[in-house]
């Protein structure tokens, strides 16, 4: 029940955003439908590999928007937080559901990164801990 109304309270803010982004800004959603260009395989590795699938797509064949300093930004980043971006502008009209997916992706896979990271850092093996205890006593000569 708790992720219903996750995807619930997900799904009316991305409602009112882009409702907000469309009525009082210049920002244009596209029509178009995301399978009469994309086909399953694009919509599992855009959602497993991100950046590889962006850099892949965007720049090699040009199936995807591509460039400029938030796109970068997001690319190294965010790349999830950026597919869902770009999902929304270009596909909220005719795939709101796909949309809504790829925020649910986003937000929950850049968290769960994160959290997987922070933990691997707190157990990895700290290089220079407190020296407190026993010396250890050397003896040297100096060579002359």
């Amino acid at each position: 029940m708790k992720t219903i109304f996750k995807i619930i309270i997900i799904f009316l803010v991305i409602s009112v955003a882009s409702t907000i982004l469309y009525n009082y800004t210049d920002i244009i959603f596209g029509t178009s439908d995301f399978f009469s260009k994309h086909g399953w395989i694009f919509l599992f590795s855009i959602a497993i590999f991100p950046r590889l699938t962006l850099l892949v797509s965007g720049a090699l064949i040009g199936s995807i928007e591509f460039g400029g300093l938030l796109w970068w930004l997001g690319f190294f980043f965010a790349p999830r937080i950026l597919v869902a971006t770009l999902a929304t502008i270009a596909y909220w009209n005719s795939n709101q559901i796909l949309v809504v997916f790829a925020w649910l992706i986003a937000l929950g896979g850049e968290s769960s990164e994160k959290l997987v990271i922070s933990r691997k850092m707190k157990n990895a093996p700290h290089r220079f801990n407190n020296f407190e205890g026993t010396t250890i006593d050397a003896e040297y000569k100096v060579k002359e």
